[in-house]
């Protein structure tokens, strides 16, 4: 027998308390409560949520957990993890403004600023393509590769596919270094000149390659390295 919401006592129900208080009023507890929905035989869902909780370095872990992690996590199981990490990335992508396409930009920086939370607390090594048109304004971006322990470069053909299908007239690359040491490696040197000589090539330019750390960048354009 799985232990729901509804089998809590009325006053002790996340989703009652939600609708007759508003969403602000629920603790991290409840969120996950909610978005789990059942707990187990053992235990509630809430009391679930709690140790889930408790699991955690800190709440702000959450945003890099992956499913590997949850899935070891007693009490959640496939189905939990995955409605986690949807809701997770959600909630992530909310965090960028509602002008994102159409986005302009003009600097380093503000590239840093507009996608460092997509990557904060990373564990795993990502590489983010951003498409732009002719003034410099993001059209797309897309997740290109996340990393794995013994592959950290994707194929440069992923890369301007994906350019190509949505009509951009130049790229920025944008990877995380998970050590928040963003000196670039050779491979990662190598790696952005070859992707720099493909977009001549393709007329598709390479703008800038941002490393980014959880708390500063490396730009090769302003390192003059492109």
């Amino acid at each position: 027998m799985s232990y729901r919401i509804k089998d809590l006592p009325i006053d002790e129900r996340p989703r009652e308390k939600l609708k007759q208080r508003g969403v602000f009023s629920l603790s991290n507890e409840e969120l996950i409560a909610i978005i789990l929905k059942t707990g187990n035989k053992e235990e509630s869902v809430k009391d679930l949520a709690i140790r889930f909780i408790k699991t955690l370095p800190s709440f702000y872990e959450l945003n890099s957990i992956t499913y590997q992690d949850l899935i070891k996590i007693k009490g959640i199981k496939e189905a939990k993890a995955v409605t986690l990490l949807a809701s997770i990335e959600l909630g992530k992508r909310l965090t960028l403004p509602s002008s994102s396409k159409k986005k302009k930009f003009t600097n380093a920086e503000e590239i840093y600023q507009f996608f460092r939370l997509q990557i904060l607390n990373s564990k795993q090594e990502k590489l983010f393509c951003v498409f732009l048109n002719t003034k410099n304004q993001m059209i797309h971006y897309e997740t290109i590769f996340i990393g794995t322990q013994n592959k950290s470069i994707t194929h440069p053909r992923e890369i301007f596919n994906a350019a190509i299908k949505n009509s951009a007239v130049k790229i920025v690359l944008i990877h995380n270094h998970p050590t928040n040491d963003v000196t670039p490696s050779q491979e990662d040197i190598e790696f952005t000149h070859q992707i720099k000589e493909i977009g001549l090539l393709l007329k598709i330019p390479l703008m800038d390659h941002l490393i980014i750390g959880d708390t500063h960048y490396f730009s090769f354009f302003d390192h003059e390295m492109l």
